[in-house]
């Protein structure tokens, strides 16, 4: 008994059930023959729908391409990292944060040793309080005042001499004088009570920002030297999102457009961000636009430093 076959790759097949049958002359010359069994040579068609079905489940499809071209690696970062230091020098008496602390922005960090700055607020406060010479020199001043116009009545009348009248007014001239100078220096005494509190308060580090804070330098007891940095902190709401894109999409990325953000495992997710800095220098060595997007992070769910894909909308 003899058949042949054609499986999907084209490939053609003959038998003979009988020993020592001989079915060269139903074959092409180039058929090999393995015990029983002879296997053809595909023709062209054959060949052709092996090919065109090996590159179609090769190649990816013409959507799954343009997915992949219009997303672009980026990196989120941090909105800013501050390491906060200190005014002046000064031995460190309490640090009030340690790492991983969330900070709101006027929040105390740590104080510096300040005895001698609160001694001096106290002493200007006594100075800026005391109005005594202020009152004693309105006082003076509404005495020869009157006694200025006593004088004056007297004098149409000749009752008093010229001397005396011009003495009554020379006084009262210089005790209104007087009264300026008192109130001029009740001021600067009010002046020094604020520069005294400002060298008070610089003694007390606070925050400038909302934000975690990611490391710690100093500690009580240490000296902080004028360029010392007592901790860091980052802001992480909003969080930055850096990306890079070809040259190609010049023009096409706008400020305040709308990108979809992808984080990578194990946080995961899509999360809307807003452009907000589309560079206008470029890396002629990489050929690329540095872009930056903002994302909300108000609940601190989203940590910096992780890796991820953003997808801009509409981009050809």
């Amino acid at each position: 008994m003899t058949g042949c076959t054609t499986n999907i790759a084209g490939w053609s097949s003959c038998w003979n059930e009988a020993s020592g049958c001989n079915q060269g002359e139903n074959v092409t010359a180039g058929t090999l023959r393995r015990g029983r069994r002879w296997f053809v040579r595909p023709h062209r068609l054959g060949a052709g729908i092996f090919l065109l079905y090996t590159i179609s489940a090769a190649a990816p499809s013409t959507a799954q391409q343009a997915k992949a071209d219009d997303q672009f690696e980026c990196l989120v970062q941090p909105k800013m990292v501050l390491k906060l230091g200190t005014p002046v020098p000064g031995l460190i008496t309490e640090v009030l944060v340690d790492r991983g602390a969330i900070l709101k922005k006027g929040d105390v960090v740590a104080r510096i040793e300040s005895s001698v700055e609160a001694a001096a607020v106290a002493l200007a406060k006594a100075r800026a309080e005391n109005d005594s010479a202020v009152r004693s020199g309105a006082a003076k001043f509404e005495f020869q005042k009157r006694k200025e116009e006593r004088t004056r009545l007297l004098r149409r009348n000749d009752t008093v001499s010229a001397a005396a009248a011009d003495e009554a007014e020379t006084s009262a001239r210089v005790a209104e004088i007087d009264l300026e100078e008192a109130k001029i220096n009740l001021q600067l005494a009010q002046l020094e009570l604020a520069r005294a509190g400002e060298l008070l308060r610089q003694r007390t580090i606070r925050s400038p920002i909302d934000g975690i804070v990611v490391a710690r330098m100093l500690g009580p007891g240490e000296y902080a030297f004028d360029q010392a940095q007592l901790v860091t902190i980052s802001q992480v709401d909003p969080l930055n999102v850096e990306v890079f894109v070809p040259l190609s999409q010049f023009g096409k990325i706008r400020s305040g457009m709308v990108a979809e953000v992808y984080l990578e495992e194990p946080i995961g997710g899509r999360y809307a961000a807003k452009v907000t800095i589309v560079d206008q220098v470029f890396d002629a060595a990489s050929g690329t636009i540095g872009i930056r997007l903002e994302l909300p992070n108000p609940d601190y769910a989203l940590p910096a430093g992780l890796k991820c894909r953003v997808r801009f909308s509409g981009l050809g």
